[in-house]
């Protein structure tokens, strides 16, 4: 995580910014700004929908088959009080695992979607279209940093199942898949929620955030209705998990 304070910077110097780390990406349902691909608007007001994709901890767009490497973003205006983020050391998450845990889940492989998440609120035909044009994504549910060579616990809120649980080793009679297998997956997702893993930022207006998208999770927090909060951020294509 880098924070900066007081960057009074255009959408084009955003922009220009992030893609010294890499190309940036289109959200396919967040949309971008039309005069700057790659610059999604998260604007929250009176008009938008309650559901707005807040209150959720997440690694941005692990339903990717190569999810983004990191990200830039930017406060334009940003209520009184509230509104922070908060983001989640998901190295550290796994370094702290019983080591127990970390031999069960070496090796094991999870599904990750958009169409039971975003798609979720959608009309089954246009759910079905964003499932088809974004299949579900495997991913590794302990992953490798490929710079630091880190390993990291790589679930989070766009993660469904496991899809290679249902071994001898694992499993004895049919009860034992379901129920452990989703006992398992949401014991690992709760570990976003340890505060001891956590940072929390309040935001002022021009203060940026960059984060590697590989190694964390975020949450931003809803708690300053009637307030406005209008954030923007460039995400930096990544390469596919290991």
């Amino acid at each position: 995580m880098l924070f900066l304070r007081e960057q009074d910077i255009t959408r084009a110097e955003h922009v220009a910014f992030a893609e010294r780390f890499g190309p940036l990406e289109d959200h396919p349902v967040a949309g971008s700004d039309p005069d700057h691909p790659g610059l999604v608007r998260i604007y929250k007001d009176l008009d938008s929908a309650p559901e707005h994709y807040e209150n959720a901890l997440h690694t941005d767009a692990t339903w990717r088959e190569n999810p983004p490497m990191g990200a830039v973003l930017r406060c334009v205006e940003s209520p009184p009080v509230g509104g922070d983020t908060i983001w989640v050391n998901m190295a550290e998450a796994h370094r702290r695992l019983p080591e127990h845990i970390k031999t069960q889940i070496q090796g094991l492989r999870a599904r990750h979607s958009i169409e039971a998440t975003f798609g979720a609120a959608m009309p089954q035909e246009k759910r079905h279209a964003l499932g088809a044009r974004f299949p579900d994504a495997e991913h590794p549910v302990v992953r490798t940093h490929p710079e630091t060579g880190e390993q990291i616990l790589f679930v989070n809120a766009f993660t469904t199942h496991f899809v290679n649980y249902h071994t001898p080793g694992n499993v004895r009679f049919g009860p034992d898949y379901a129920p452990g297998a989703s006992l398992l997956l949401n014991y690992l997702i709760s570990q976003a929620a340890v505060p001891e893993y956590q940072v929390r930022w309040r935001w002022t207006p021009n203060s940026v955030a960059i984060w590697d998208n590989r190694s964390t999770q975020h949450y931003a927090v809803q708690d300053y209705w009637p307030a406005v909060r209008k954030m923007e951020r460039a995400g930096i294509t990544g390469d596919r998990p290991f």
